[in-house]
């Protein structure tokens, strides 16, 4: 009984945490939600309770912000997916163990600047008048100035970089977890290289897959400065509007209304890619299974050891 009390006592400050900086916090903006702006100097009454502020928020052009941004979110996860796997596995697998903390701390570079300059600094990159337009006319790709900033790409191309790191450290802690003995005991079973990392390192590192696409995808669908500093009116995001609503409209009821959508939207759309994964791997895993355990000492008189057992 004392540790069972001992353990929820060391539970105590994160619950705590939990409650005051993320549940109060979300309460109070679906509560805001349902009133209204009272009047110009006015933020929100709450005297009135109703979904008008959802209506509004699904007005035709609030809604077209909603799809513009569940566009960069899915299309930035998956760039962020599609570069940061590659570099987790060279980092994980063919790196000397000597070297990985180097790599580990230049992938965190980005994130010793402050997320606005980093963002800044694209948008002086991916200027008409910056040295990416100069170089790509000099080398004759370019017929005049470079006519990328303040579109959706640029917004994409900012988002997928200033994320990127969060999709590539949880996918690198998944990958190295894998011992090469796992790997190395697949290729003697006759297993080629695509199908040791299909059936083996891919299964085993889905927990970091999972977490990386989290990381990056949640962030990203609330993100406005990123889209406020490179995507102007082309690449507006529902963030921006959001935020817009709280310091400029004053009009908390309405940005409210705006969150708790973006939250639903978020919900939704993660659930939607898991039913789909599943439903897509449900095949594969009827045909392949993968046993990791110790061997039962009563069935066997070999001594206890890790088996592997692929069943195809």
């Amino acid at each position: 009984m004392v540790r069972k009390t001992s353990g929820a006592a060391l539970a105590v400050p994160a619950w705590a945490w939990f409650l005051v900086f993320f549940v109060a916090p979300v309460g109070m903006v679906i509560w805001f939600s349902f009133g209204y702006k009272p009047g110009i100097f006015g933020t929100h009454a709450n005297d009135i309770l109703s979904f008008d502020r959802y209506v509004e928020a699904l007005t035709p052009t609030f809604l077209a912000t909603f799809i513009n941004t569940l566009w960069v979110g899915v299309v930035g996860t998956v760039l962020c997916f599609l570069i940061g796997a590659p570099v987790a596995y060279w980092m994980a697998f063919k790196v000397k163990p000597s070297r990985r903390g180097l790599l580990i701390a230049l992938v965190l570079v980005p994130f010793w600047t402050n997320f606005l300059v980093r963002t800044i600094g694209w948008q002086i990159i991916l200027s008409p008048e910056g040295w990416m337009s100069s170089g790509l006319q000099a080398a004759g790709l370019l017929d005049g100035p470079l006519d990328l900033l303040y579109t959706r790409t640029a917004v994409v191309i900012g988002v997928v970089y200033n994320y990127l790191p969060l999709m590539i450290l949880p996918l690198f802690v998944a990958f190295d977890r894998v011992g090469p003995a796992l790997r190395e005991a697949s290729k003697d079973l006759g297993a080629g290289k695509v199908s040791t990392f299909a059936r083996v390192t891919l299964p085993l590192a889905q927990p970091g897959i999972i977490a990386g696409v989290l990381l990056v995808f949640i962030p990203l669908m609330g993100d406005y400065i990123t889209a406020t500093v490179l995507g102007g009116a082309k690449g507006n995001m529902i963030g921006q509007l959001v935020a817009s609503q709280f310091q400029t409209a004053q009009n908390w009821a309405l940005g409210s209304a705006m969150a708790v959508l973006l939250m639903l939207v978020i919900t939704l759309t993660i659930a939607a890619g898991a039913a789909l994964i599943w439903l897509v791997t449900l095949p594969y895993r009827h045909r392949t299974r993968l046993v990791l355990g110790p061997v039962d000492d009563e069935k066997t008189d070999a001594a206890p050891a890790e088996r592997t057992e692929v069943l195809t």
